[in-house]
């Protein structure tokens, strides 16, 4: 993807929006984008990769201030890995003065368009311009729930540049050490395309009932082997039961036999 963008320097400052902000309150556009945002950070937390400082947020507002205006944007997914203080009920957040950029951000496509591609790069700025030029988030990818088409680009030499998926149409983000890519299945009574993440092993990070699941299936499989080991050391038991019920019989066999050579006068044991 080619892109023509304004190269006019901006003054650009890391300034914390006024207490007094009204921050806009637009809507998602569908159900479906709080569910994606949600499995996303499920897979995070039940992997216990997000560290205490840190923070995931969907329609959250990442700010800055360009010439002399204050410009927010709010993707419909953003992961920041390190912040000065953890702090709850926060309205926005702005990189450098709070803290790391975001690492990553996402947006899922609608039937509205909400110009993910936009290079608009005049106030209010289109979401691409800002992603890229602007904040330089390291990594942006737009998804498309509907299709389960996925595109990642990662940030080089001052441009968004695509990445390639490997075999397994897996994207690796280098910054989070993870891979991630799109997984087909049913969770929260919805049957779809849906975003997940694989860890360098490219082993999947399961969500919650997934881990409880695996962990019920080992109980079942580990009570099905007790079962099995009972069950053989008590066909040990009755074989040991058997010969020593045979044992009996032949030396009462054999104490019968030996009083009926007494009987007629024969010495058994001679």
């Amino acid at each position: 993807m080619t892109l023509s963008l304004d190269k006019t320097n901006l003054a650009i400052e890391w300034e914390l929006l006024p207490a007094d902000y009204i921050l806009p309150d637009d809507p998602v556009d569908n159900d479906t984008q709080p569910l994606l945002a949600e499995a996303l950070r499920e897979g995070i937390t039940e992997a216990q990769l997000l560290k205490s400082t840190g923070f995931i947020a969907t329609n959250f507002g990442i700010c800055l201030r360009v010439a002399g205006k204050f410009v927010i944007k709010a993707p419909d997914w953003v992961w920041v890995q390190e912040t000065k203080e953890k702090r709850s009920g926060r309205r926005s957040y702005t990189p450098h003065r709070e803290g790391d950029l975001p690492q990553i951000v996402m947006e899922f496509l609608s039937e509205t368009d909400g110009g993910e591609y936009s290079v608009y790069p005049n106030f209010p700025y289109g979401k691409w311009y800002y992603y890229e030029q602007l904040l330089k988030v390291p990594y942006y990818c737009i998804f498309e729930p509907e299709r389960g088409h996925l595109e990642c680009y990662v940030w080089k030499q001052g441009h968004y540049q695509p990445l390639t998926p490997n075999e397994e149409g897996l994207f690796w983000i280098e910054t989070l050490n993870l891979f991630l890519g799109v997984w087909q299945g049913e969770r929260a009574a919805r049957q779809g395309y849906w975003l997940r993440w694989w860890n360098a092993s490219a082993e999947l990070l399961l969500w919650g009932n997934e881990t409880a699941q695996q962990e019920r299936l080992k109980a079942e499989q580990s009570q099905q082997i007790a079962d099995q080991s009972l069950q053989e050391l008590e066909q040990e038991r009755l074989k040991v039961v058997q010969a020593l019920q045979e044992a009996e019989q032949q030396k009462q066999q054999a104490q019968r036999l030996a009083e009926k050579l007494r009987e007629l006068g024969v010495d058994p044991n001679g």
